[in-house]
């Protein structure tokens, strides 16, 4: 690398170290923003000669670039933004703590995609849906589409590993010369009614859908999650264990098994790796406390949530909103979530924002009671499960209280 950047990588190197003794976080973020203010094209120095994924989409970006450097992990040593600081900073802290390693796997906000395709080539560009986010900041789904399918066009080499069930990511991928699909089903469709191409309704039925005004449908995909296991190109049905909850979780299988045949990884090779990730900054770590056993699940936009309700047990329910800067300072999204699946639970609430989840739970007839710590939480339920379902910045706030379990 060019002096400017070797230098650069030391910055960063210290400044995150730095930031770790101190207490002051992960150093997943200082590291790589100093280092970029000293060379601005550390990013594409680091990625220089490695082998990337990137893997991006509204939800469950995190969980399939774990998984996903698991099992390319089977061909030797990956660097990954593995604490899901997912922009270019994150980024380049990432591949400068790592090291020179042969491949990276690196998680990418969606709206960071072709900024992060221009810095490090990738190899492979995962696809895995899009759903309105935080308002007040994220762009329109189908807006975002477009930034999608203007960045691949611009980078034909790429193979693309994408999602069939999502209309906006087949329409945003279909143009690029190689593409492989996967199918992990899509419960939340509030966001794809209408097609991109045409403005004309999205039809569905027994799990294919097809736009009535112009050619955009379904494609037909090579891997697809069955029962409990992954169908793969050659038709072959591998059961998938995994210490993660919940079926969307087979769904992030599938698709780092589809990101990491790319590289040549077989599927035998990769699936005992994936079954010893137990939980991914936090995310669905279980901690012993006070005679309970607290399970973390984040969720940050209608979709996630209602993924995360499938997860959680039928136990006491503890949620938890806030709306910093992280999270997007605008609530109404949560009229955006159907919570009647809590009603047969005791339900707790804390947070910045309590008392606008405590009129959304009025509206939805779901019984709760208001707490005013994680402390209180702990003592107003019995001894047993705890389901934690908390947005980005509180969720951070109780991990810190389980002292920043992973």
């Amino acid at each position: 690398m060019p002096l400017r950047a070797v230098v650069a990588t030391q910055v960063s190197k210290t400044a995150a170290a730095l930031s770790r003794a101190a207490g002051r976080g992960d150093g997943s973020v200082i590291g790589g923003w100093i280092g970029l203010k000293i060379d601005p094209d550390l990013l594409a120095h680091l990625a220089s000669g490695r082998a990337v994924a990137l893997v991006s989409g509204t939800n469950g970006k995190t969980t399939t670039t774990r998984l996903t450097a698991a099992a390319v992990g089977v061909l030797g040593r990956v660097a990954t933004n593995s604490y899901g600081a997912n922009m270019p900073t994150g980024h380049t802290s990432a591949l400068a703590k790592e090291g020179h390693t042969p491949f990276a796997v690196l998680e990418v906000d969606e709206h960071y995609l072709a900024q992060v395709i221009e810095a490090t080539r990738p190899r492979v560009v995962a696809l895995l849906n899009l759903s309105r986010d935080q308002l007040d900041r994220a762009k329109e789904v189908a807006m975002m589409a477009q930034l999608w399918k203007t960045a691949l066009a611009n980078h034909p080499d790429i193979r693309v590993v994408a999602n069939a069930d999502d209309p906006l990511v087949v329409w945003s991928a279909a143009a690029s010369p190689q593409v492989t699909w996967f199918s992990a089903g899509q419960r939340w469709l509030d966001d794809s009614f209408v097609c991109p191409e045409s403005g004309h309704p999205i039809e569905r039925a027994n799990g294919d859908w097809w736009c009535t005004g112009c050619p955009l449908r379904r494609p037909r995909p090579q891997w697809s999650v069955e029962d409990e296991g992954v169908t793969d190109p050659r038709g072959d049905w591998h059961l998938v264990k995994l210490q993660l909850p919940g079926k969307v979780n087979i769904g992030n299988a599938a698709t780092a098994l589809a990101v990491a045949a790319e590289f040549g990884v077989r599927t035998i090779e990769a699936l005992p790796r994936l079954s010893r990730v137990t939980s991914i900054a936090g995310r669905y770590a279980q901690v012993d406390k006070d005679g309970r056993n607290i399970r973390l699940l984040l969720a940050k936009n209608p979709a996630s949530w209602l993924e995360a309700f499938d997860m959680a047990d039928q136990a006491p329910t503890l949620l938890s909103i806030n709306a910093r800067d992280p999270d997007g300072l605008d609530t109404s999204w949560l009229y955006d979530v159907d919570f009647a699946p809590l009603r047969d639970r005791p339900v707790l609430i804390t947070g910045d924002r309590a008392y606008d989840l405590a009129v959304r739970l009025q509206v939805n007839q779901v019984p709760f009671r208001h707490v005013q710590t994680f402390d209180e939480a702990l003592q107003a339920v019995p001894p047993g499960r705890l389901e934690v379902i908390a947005n980005y910045t509180a969720f951070q706030d109780i991990r810190a209280e389980l002292d920043r379990v992973n």
